[in-house]
């Protein structure tokens, strides 16, 4: 096999896993890319937050851990984890989807929450509209 067989297999298998996961999910709409997005960006604040401001709550420090870093990607695995609970929580209890959508909106809140509060320690200043948002989605729950 070539080079540039060997690429594009290793693209449709990851294509392949993409849409299972996708699929055990509950379908890749806003609400799971709206999740996805703010676990990426909270995960990656809080290296910067830790790397470069050495203000990291998970280290005695402040500074960056990969221990810590390693935990928590578990725990951002444990989010879709929940989700994919719920998921299999609505098949189940035929309830059309509205388990999994409380579920994802809870954690969006608290990802927004963990992002607003990261930032905070950045320096950077929060618009009260987003404030607000986040905390009407946590009491939408």
């Amino acid at each position: 096999m070539t080079e540039k067989n060997w690429y594009w297999a290793a693209v449709s298998a990851a294509s392949a896993v993409g849409a299972a996961v996708a699929s055990a999910l509950g379908g890749w709409d806003s609400a799971l890319e709206t999740l996805v997005w703010l676990i990426g960006i909270d995960f990656t604040l809080g290296v910067l937050v830790a790397l470069v401001w050495r203000q990291s709550d998970k280290s005695a420090d402040g500074a960056f851990s990969s221990l810590s870093s390693w935990k928590g990607l578990l725990r951002k695995g444990g989010v879709l984890l929940v989700v994919l609970v719920a998921v299999r929580l609505d098949v189940a209890l035929e309830t059309g989807g509205y388990i999994r959508t409380a579920v994802i909106l809870f954690f969006i809140a608290n990802e927004g929450f963990s992002i607003i509060e990261k930032l905070g320690v950045m320096g950077v200043p929060m618009p009260n509209a987003v404030k607000e948002a986040f905390s009407s989605l946590k009491g939408s729950k």
